[in-house]
């Protein structure tokens, strides 16, 4: 992807200031371990021994970790759903909840989830929500989740040809306490700005997304510059969203979401590293950013849909898992 360098906007924080407390960042958007298919085992019984030891040791860190996680933040987690707000439009069905953002045209900010139907209903709906969203052209993503009823739902939709999203089929919910103490060493040249502080920033911000998550890019156009800027824009009307963009050296490196629902909770998404900047601690130190402006806002935790590259590293950071979510890709009604 095309990537302009232009000065930088002020900035918010170094990661310098930021490593003498909790720091932030995270859908880290855009998810979970992925779990390996089952084979015969060829390994040696020493080798066997040494796998289920490990098995052991990470259930009980993770039963540990779960002491410090209250009940409240695993339902906000599991159980949240967006409000409507600037450039979202919200259609709440007995059924499912469907979600379009027709500014933010690509699978994921456009999707169905919440499906609680009978197996007689599963087509129906379906053709239910081709029609509503086809005149929009938009592709949207399809979320199951441990409740969705029928539980075989994603068998009606292989049967219209929509498939396991990819790059990134399921993600582990997970969530981290707010007294939790994430660390960051300390990168030369590593600044964090308001990616919702101006319309260049923001496009720069969105263009490392785009670029980490291999979309197309979202500003090549006049069409796509004024959605750009409208949805910039409507973050900062909604007033409980923040964006992050870092940079090394002048150059963009990631970007990162986050929305606030205090006191419940506050979720991170997006988490994004342009790939000749991984590996430095770049998304770590989003992450610290957003557990510190979350901890400032008074929420509880926060909430992530880890991915196969970010679920790994959130549980380093000391996130739990507590759910999954599974995503398939639609492109019929783009």
């Amino acid at each position: 992807m095309r990537q302009a360098y232009i000065k930088p906007a002020a900035a918010i924080g170094t990661v310098a200031a930021a490593a003498t407390s909790a720091l932030t960042l995270g859908p880290e958007l855009q998810a979970p371990n992925a779990k390996a298919p089952t084979r015969p085992s060829h390994t040696t019984p020493r080798k066997s021994e040494a796998a289920r030891s490990g098995s052991h040791r990470a259930r009980a860190r993770d039963n540990e970790r779960m002491r410090g996680v209250s009940q409240a933040l695993i339902e906000f987690a599991n159980h949240h759903r967006q409000p409507p707000g600037p450039g979202i439009e919200i259609f709440d069905k007995e059924r499912y909840r469907l979600v379009l953002q027709p500014d933010y045209p690509i699978p994921g900010p456009n999707g169905v989830g919440w499906i609680r139907c009978s197996a007689g209903e599963a087509d129906e709906i379906i053709d239910e929500v081709h029609a509503a969203v086809a005149p929009r052209h938009l592709p949207i993503m399809w979320v199951t989740d441990p409740e969705t009823e029928p539980p075989d739902f994603a068998d009606y939709l292989a049967r219209r040809g929509i498939l396991p999203e990819p790059l990134a089929p399921a993600v582990d919910v997970m969530v981290l306490p707010i007294d939790a103490d994430i660390s960051s060493r300390s990168v030369e040249g590593v600044e964090i700005h308001d990616a919702l502080a101006d319309a260049e920033t923001f496009r720069r911000a969105d263009a490392v997304n785009a670029e980490a998550f291999e979309d197309p890019e979202r500003a090549s156009h006049p069409d796509q510059l004024a959605m750009q800027e409208r949805r910039r824009v409507n973050q900062l009307e909604a007033g409980n969203r923040r964006m992050l963009l870092v940079t090394v050296e002048g150059e963009p490196a990631g970007s990162a979401g986050l929305t606030l629902h205090p006191p419940h909770g506050a979720i991170i998404t997006g988490g994004a590293v342009r790939k000749k900047f991984r590996g430095r601690g770049i998304y770590r130190t989003m992450v610290a950013r957003r557990l510190e402006i979350a901890r400032e806002a008074g929420a509880a935790g926060l909430s992530v849909w880890g991915g196969p590259m970010s679920a790994p590293i959130l549980a380093k950071l000391g996130f739990v898992p507590v759910g999954w979510r599974r995503f398939y890709l639609d492109t019929s009604t783009a």
